[in-house]
């Protein structure tokens, strides 16, 4: 079983890697062919198209398959550890730069 700091190092690394893959720009053209640009009356909105869109849409769905990815590569391969961290990182300063625009 994991120690707190390890959990609290997969959470943060999964947080990140779920907002990759749902929002970051850098996922852009791998999440395109699964949405659709709709354009109306000077609106613009994204629609999923199929399961596949709709899950890549979710931030809930992502987070189940990225815990699995993140518990996988912690348990199994070697030396993932400092990738996790990388994320981990990131994921916490995220989440500050996000509070820190609020005020």
């Amino acid at each position: 079983m994991a120690d707190w700091l390890n959990i609290f190092i997969l959470a943060f690394a999964c947080f990140r890697l779920t907002r990759l893959v749902v929002q970051d720009v850098i996922f852009e053209p791998l999440r395109a062919p699964f949405f659709t640009v709709i354009k109306e009356d000077g609106e613009e909105w994204i629609e999923p198209k199929g399961v596949i869109g709709e899950l890549l849409s979710c931030q809930w769905c992502v987070g189940v398959w990225m815990a699995l990815a993140v518990v996988f590569l912690h348990l199994f391969v070697p030396y993932s550890e400092l990738f996790l961290l990388v994320m981990a990182v990131a994921g916490m300063q995220s989440l500050i730069y996000t509070w820190s625009e609020r005020e």
